[in-house]
């Protein structure tokens, strides 16, 4: 489909190999974090989440960090913090430095998401991508960073990507999908192309984690978004943290495999804090707040028993 927010340009399609032949980092904890989508509370509290860890704690940003913060501070301030750690692209990153505006936010999305909220992301991400050109130190910081990585923790290889295995903006870790038998046989090409038992993504913007015997026990976990509410009547973030010690802060839900935990963390962050950031970029009426403020007051139409079903270990309370 080659309509602007729809289309999913050649460039974004790195394939499984990418993975594997990424240079490999070792981390004791890792912190996946997809989808900050310009909000500092919630950045605050993710480094607060670190710093209460027992040991060393990698930051990993797979893509969407930008996305509301159209202020100069605020784009200035989610991006000299982010790249201080790893970060690789995720479509809104890629489109900022695109010299033309063919492929709109470059979210690609599928025909299930109605037109309004296309051309809706497409007018967000122009209006980002002029506050982005007022700052071309960080531009080419972000257009320096990878597709994909990969990490090790104890026995598990894991790529971290933002889409999928194959495209940055691919869908095929979305919830739907990861439980569709027919894509069984895609899913284990995938974890034997990129040479690893976890996969870690985002872009789908709703959480998802499943375990699968694909010659072995393997994983796939959406983090969703780690800016934005993830259930309905809730208002904090999540991120997928892998580590080879239990979390010190309580699970939403995980699983552990060959001794790492691999565990969804929310992210409460302030959410009036955030609120009033995000109004006074996007006060009512205009294209984020028609797609998104309901969602940032009240939580998406969304449940825990999709993001993870069983068997399920499903551990905090939800509030």
């Amino acid at each position: 489909m080659s309509v602007a927010g729809r289309m999913c340009p050649t460039r974004y399609r790195h394939g499984a190999t990418a993975i594997a032949n990424a240079p490999e980092r070792p981390a004791q904890t890792l912190y996946v974090i997809g989808g900050l989508y310009g909000n500092l509370p919630a950045l605050d509290a993710i480094e607060a989440m670190a710093a209460a860890e027992p040991g060393p704690v990698e930051l990993c940003f797979n893509g969407d960090f930008n996305w509301f913060n159209v202020d100069d501070a605020g784009f200035r301030a989610i991006n000299e913090r982010v790249l201080r750690h790893t970060a690789i692209l995720g479509n809104v990153e890629a489109e900022l430095g695109a010299d033309s505006d063919e492929a709109g936010c470059g979210c690609a999305y599928p025909e299930s998401v109605d037109d309004g909220t296309v051309e809706r992301s497409n007018r967000i991400h122009a209006t980002l991508k002029r506050t982005a050109a007022r700052h071309p130190d960080l531009l080419a910081g972000l257009q320096e960073s990878a597709l994909v990585a990969r990490w090790r923790v104890g026995e598990l290889g894991i790529g971290v990507v933002h889409g999928d295995a194959d495209s940055l903006a691919g869908w095929r870790f979305d919830a739907a999908r990861l439980d569709d038998p027919a894509e069984h046989e895609w899913q284990a090409a995938a974890f034997a192309g990129a040479r690893v038992d976890v996969f870690a993504s985002t872009h789908t913007c709703l959480p998802a984690m499943r375990r699968f015997d694909h010659h072995g026990e393997k994983l796939i976990a959406n983090n969703g978004a780690a800016g934005m509410p993830n259930f309905a009547g809730t208002r904090f973030g999540i991120l997928t943290r892998i580590g080879l010690q239990a979390s010190p802060q309580r699970a939403l839900f995980g699983h552990t495999l060959r001794d790492v935990h691999i565990d969804a963390l929310p992210i409460h962050y302030d959410p009036a804090a955030w609120q009033e950031s995000f109004l006074r970029n996007w006060p009512a009426g205009s294209p984020a707040w028609l797609s998104y403020f309901e969602r940032i007051a009240h939580g998406p139409d969304y449940t825990p028993q999709q993001a993870f079903a069983a068997p399920a270990r499903l551990d905090a309370p939800l509030r």
